[in-house]
């Protein structure tokens, strides 16, 4: 009998297993997600989601609600694998409750694959996971054609992004909400700063996990925004929402480093290409639900200069992912001032904002602080590659340096200064050239009617 993962050995041999399996899934009427997965058959894991109903908390969802989502908690299933799966890597995976369709396939072996490749980077692994997920024929029976509605479903993290995301589809749709997993403080301020109404969801991993994690399991980065993505679409089509916009920027299709034969990228799940393998899927799973990102014509950089025209967010927002740390005493309260985050928003904010102002925000002047340089060095790849972090890519890094070191508020700053002298003589002109770098990009899944209004808070 297979022992749930509480009751795992305390000596974990992640290379003693062969097969995951994807056991069962079910929605309840009160929109609990419940999804098991398996090692072989040793251990059992369970992982629930706390779906928000808006228009029927408490009669709950009946029998057809309930089946009209049916491909939505696939896929929710199938993608949140990731987490489990990651402990041994095995070679094999077995779809107990039925194999994807082929374009959602397609999707799972990049998540599995590209999207734990900074997992076995890290780990030193010598080569990537590609297992090959089986696929099913004549498409998903449960796919059903929705009728559009044009109600949006805005996800929220509590960084700059997501809030000029939200400010955009405002401007959009009349007709919109925020969403969430879980609700860190930094989320809760954006939400009340920003006066519209919020879904919040509540995720719990297998309670067995981390000693699993302590006794060998492999462990690291995992493609998480995949995962957010596919519940803010359950819950988005439960309430009556059929398009998901994200806060993805086009920087995050910039990857990392080399390894096995690809280009490791720690935000692969916001990219673009993972994004257009998602909504090939939902083609398959969820005909008439949209998940796209509202930033994805625009650079960091670009998104930076609007989220500091929006200053009434400045007070509520904290990108520094410190603060969302799950052991709650390695969490910080704020901006640590001390990671690759904090230095690249401090750094795309710089041009476009008062120095006081952004002591104000930070609680420091990072770019005044001389033990600072190195880290700002690496943000352009000098010293080392791109953090494995949300940060933009080298060239906008580069293009702040060329825009703070010829501006008089910052040029004198200690750290400004010596990028100056030091970094930015090792590219050439054309390189971080600021007009390009904040220039829109037309490769993107937009919607056309909601591009007036990027380019009204982006392009400027």
């Amino acid at each position: 009998m297979a022992a749930d993962a509480r009751q795992a050995p305390a000596l974990f041999d992640p290379g003693a297993y062969r097969r995951f399996r994807f056991l069962d899934r079910e929605l309840d009427a009160r929109g609990t997600v419940t999804l098991s997965y398996g090692l072989d058959e040793e251990i059992v894991f369970v992982e629930r989601f706390g779906v928000p109903l808006m228009r029927r908390p408490e009669a709950g969802l009946d029998a057809g609600e309930r089946r009209r989502v049916e491909g939505l908690v696939a896929l929710l299933h199938w993608v949140a694998g990731v987490s489990y799966f990651k402990t041994a890597l095995p070679a094999e995976v077995g779809c107990e409750t039925g194999a994807p369709p082929p374009a959602t396939a397609a999707l799972l072996e990049a998540l599995y694959s590209e999207g734990l490749g900074e997992l076995a980077y890290v780990n030193r692994l010598d080569s990537l996971p590609r297992p090959c997920f089986p696929r099913a024929s004549g498409g998903a029976p449960w796919a059903r054609e929705a009728e559009p509605l044009g109600r949006v479903l805005v996800p929220v993290g509590g960084g700059k992004d997501s809030v000029v995301a939200l400010e955009i589809a405002r401007r959009a749709s009349p007709e919109l909400a925020l969403f969430s997993v879980g609700n860190a403080a930094p989320i809760a301020r954006t939400v009340a700063a920003s006066g519209l109404s919020r879904l919040l969801a509540t995720r719990t991993l297998d309670p067995g996990l981390g000693a699993l994690n302590a006794a060998g399991a492999i462990n690291g980065h995992v493609p998480v925004t995949a995962i957010v993505s596919c519940v803010a679409l359950l819950t988005a089509a439960l309430n009556g929402f059929d398009q998901v916009a994200m806060a993805n920027e086009r920087s995050a299709s910039a990857g990392n480093v080399s390894f096995d034969g690809v280009v490791v990228n720690h935000q692969f799940s916001k990219g673009l290409r993972a994004e257009r393998l998602l909504g090939a899927a939902l083609e398959e799973l969820a005909p008439g639900m949209r998940c796209y990102s509202i930033l994805r014509p625009a650079s960091e950089l670009a998104v930076a200069r609007a989220f500091a025209r929006l200053e009434r967010y400045h007070g509520a927002f904290t990108s520094c992912n410190a603060v969302f740390r799950s052991d709650p005493e390695l969490r910080a309260s704020s901006w640590c001032c001390d990671c690759p985050k904090c230095r690249f928003v401090f750094l795309a904010l710089a041009p476009f904002s008062e120095p006081a102002h952004l002591r104000a925000v930070f609680g420091r002047d990072l770019l005044d602080e001389p033990g600072q340089f190195e880290g700002f060095a690496l943000l352009t790849a000098t010293g080392g590659h791109k953090p494995f972090e949300c940060v933009g890519e080298e060239q906008e890094s580069i293009a702040a340096i060329r825009l703070l070191a010829d501006d008089p508020r910052w040029s004198s700053h200690g750290v400004v200064a010596r990028l100056a002298r030091e970094v930015l003589p090792r590219f050439p002109a054309e390189v971080g050239d600021p007009a390009r770098v904040l220039a829109l990009s037309d490769e993107h899944e937009l919607p056309a009617a909601i591009m007036n209004e990027v380019r009204a808070l982006l392009a400027a």
